[in-house]
């Protein structure tokens, strides 16, 4: 019972339901189930069908996690300092650019398919931090910091990223709504006010507002998050909002959310594909993207400036450790499959959300399996 707990409990059952909720779906999908898993996504609850209440509801409050997070870490955490920022900003800036190349080079003469440019260029830092704990103290702190700033500025520039070039035509009225809860949720920031019930109330309004404007409708989450007070008086004695939110939210999303979104959104049947399908070049230019290009972009920027003096070289750090936390940025998983739902719509011809989704597996896996074995092996020849 108490390793049950302590599973739950851990820095790595967020990633390790996500990977058991993906193999799931996946062997749903490919069995007489399926039929059953595609109504029930569809099937109407309320105001929206299911796969909406996942993907754009739910998926807002990860955002929210997400954007708590990355606002943390720029007060008073790994990323509170310019001098801190640079490398994992660097490092995170040259894993978005090289795969996004390599993805537009294999896939520029097909239109359609070059909306999927961004798919692999995210990294998921569930399934990241998830192998680098199970490791312990093989991995040296220095790398678990690094991995861990990269992957909160990662997520900043996804959600960049989303907001210019996923967007469809705005609604002019309601983005108008949006920036005046906007400007109320800054006020009661600087007012100093901290009781959550304002804050969740306002929200809800954003996130309608945000939803029916053409922005997606995560964005809302990441809008809030940013209007929470880091610090703030209640009672007489100190208190930081922003972290109790953390708090509140985080088996939430680690141990629902996340793995729901997992479950909804494998579900890919494997029986239309063969070997030839793995050449196609949606599913090439994400592998090679996730693979090839996050290992150049995070280990060469690195290295780069580590050989240039810009930066010193991590505390008791190798380079094989470093190669092994790039590999591991090459897991793109979650953030890569939301990509791919913004990207591609069912139906699109020649399928490429499914292509995408085997994709974001090959190249997911292979980055993941590989890059535990690199750090393993350097743990031992350390």
């Amino acid at each position: 019972m108490r390793r049950l707990l302590f599973l739950v409990t851990s820095s790595s059952a967020g990633g390790v339901l996500l990977l058991i909720a993906a193999a799931l779906g996946l062997v749903i999908a490919n069995t007489p189930l399926y039929h059953i898993y595609e109504e029930t996504l569809e099937m109407q609850l309320g105001p929206l069908p299911v796969h909406l209440w996942i993907n754009d509801v739910l998926m807002s409050i990860f955002f929210l996690f997400v954007g708590l997070e990355v606002k943390r870490e720029m007060i008073n955490g790994e990323l509170n300092t310019n001098a801190k920022r640079m490398l994992p900003g660097i490092s995170a800036l040259c894993g978005l650019l090289v795969p996004a190349l390599i993805y537009y080079a294999i896939n520029s003469g097909n239109a359609i398919d070059v909306r999927g440019w961004a798919i692999p260029t995210a990294t998921d830092i569930a399934f990241a931090i998830a192998i680098v704990t199970a490791l312990g103290r093989r991995v040296p702190l220095a790398m678990k910091s690094f991995l861990t700033a990269l992957a909160v500025m990662d997520d900043l520039m996804a959600i960049v990223v989303i907001a210019i070039f996923y967007t469809s035509s705005i609604a002019w009225l309601y983005l108008v709504g949006a920036a005046v809860i906007t400007g109320l949720l800054i006020y009661m920031n600087k007012s100093g006010y901290i009781r959550p019930i304002p804050y969740i109330v306002l929200g809800i309004g954003l996130w309608y507002c945000v939803f029916n404007s053409g922005l997606h409708a995560t964005l809302a989450g990441v809008i809030l998050a940013m209007t929470i007070p880091f610090s703030g008086i209640r009672q007489g004695r100190h208190v930081s909002p922003i972290m109790e939110w953390e708090h509140a939210l985080n088996n939430w999303v680690a141990l629902l959310i996340i793995p729901l979104f997992g479950l909804a959104n494998t579900g890919v049947s494997f029986a239309a594909f063969d070997v030839d399908s793995l050449a196609n070049p949606v599913v090439l230019g994400i592998v090679l993207g996730l693979f090839f290009g996050k290992q150049i972009g995070v280990f060469g920027s690195l290295f780069a400036l580590v050989k240039a003096k810009v930066v010193p070289m991590p505390a008791q750090t190798s380079w094989l450790q470093v190669y092994g936390i790039a590999l591991c940025c090459g897991i793109g998983f979650t953030m890569s499959l939301f990509i791919s739902l913004l990207a591609f719509t069912p139906g699109m011809a020649g399928a490429p959300q499914e292509l995408a989704k085997v994709g974001i597996f090959v190249g997911s896996i292979l980055s993941g399996v590989l890059g535990y074995i690199v750090l393993r092996l350097a743990a031992l020849k350390k």
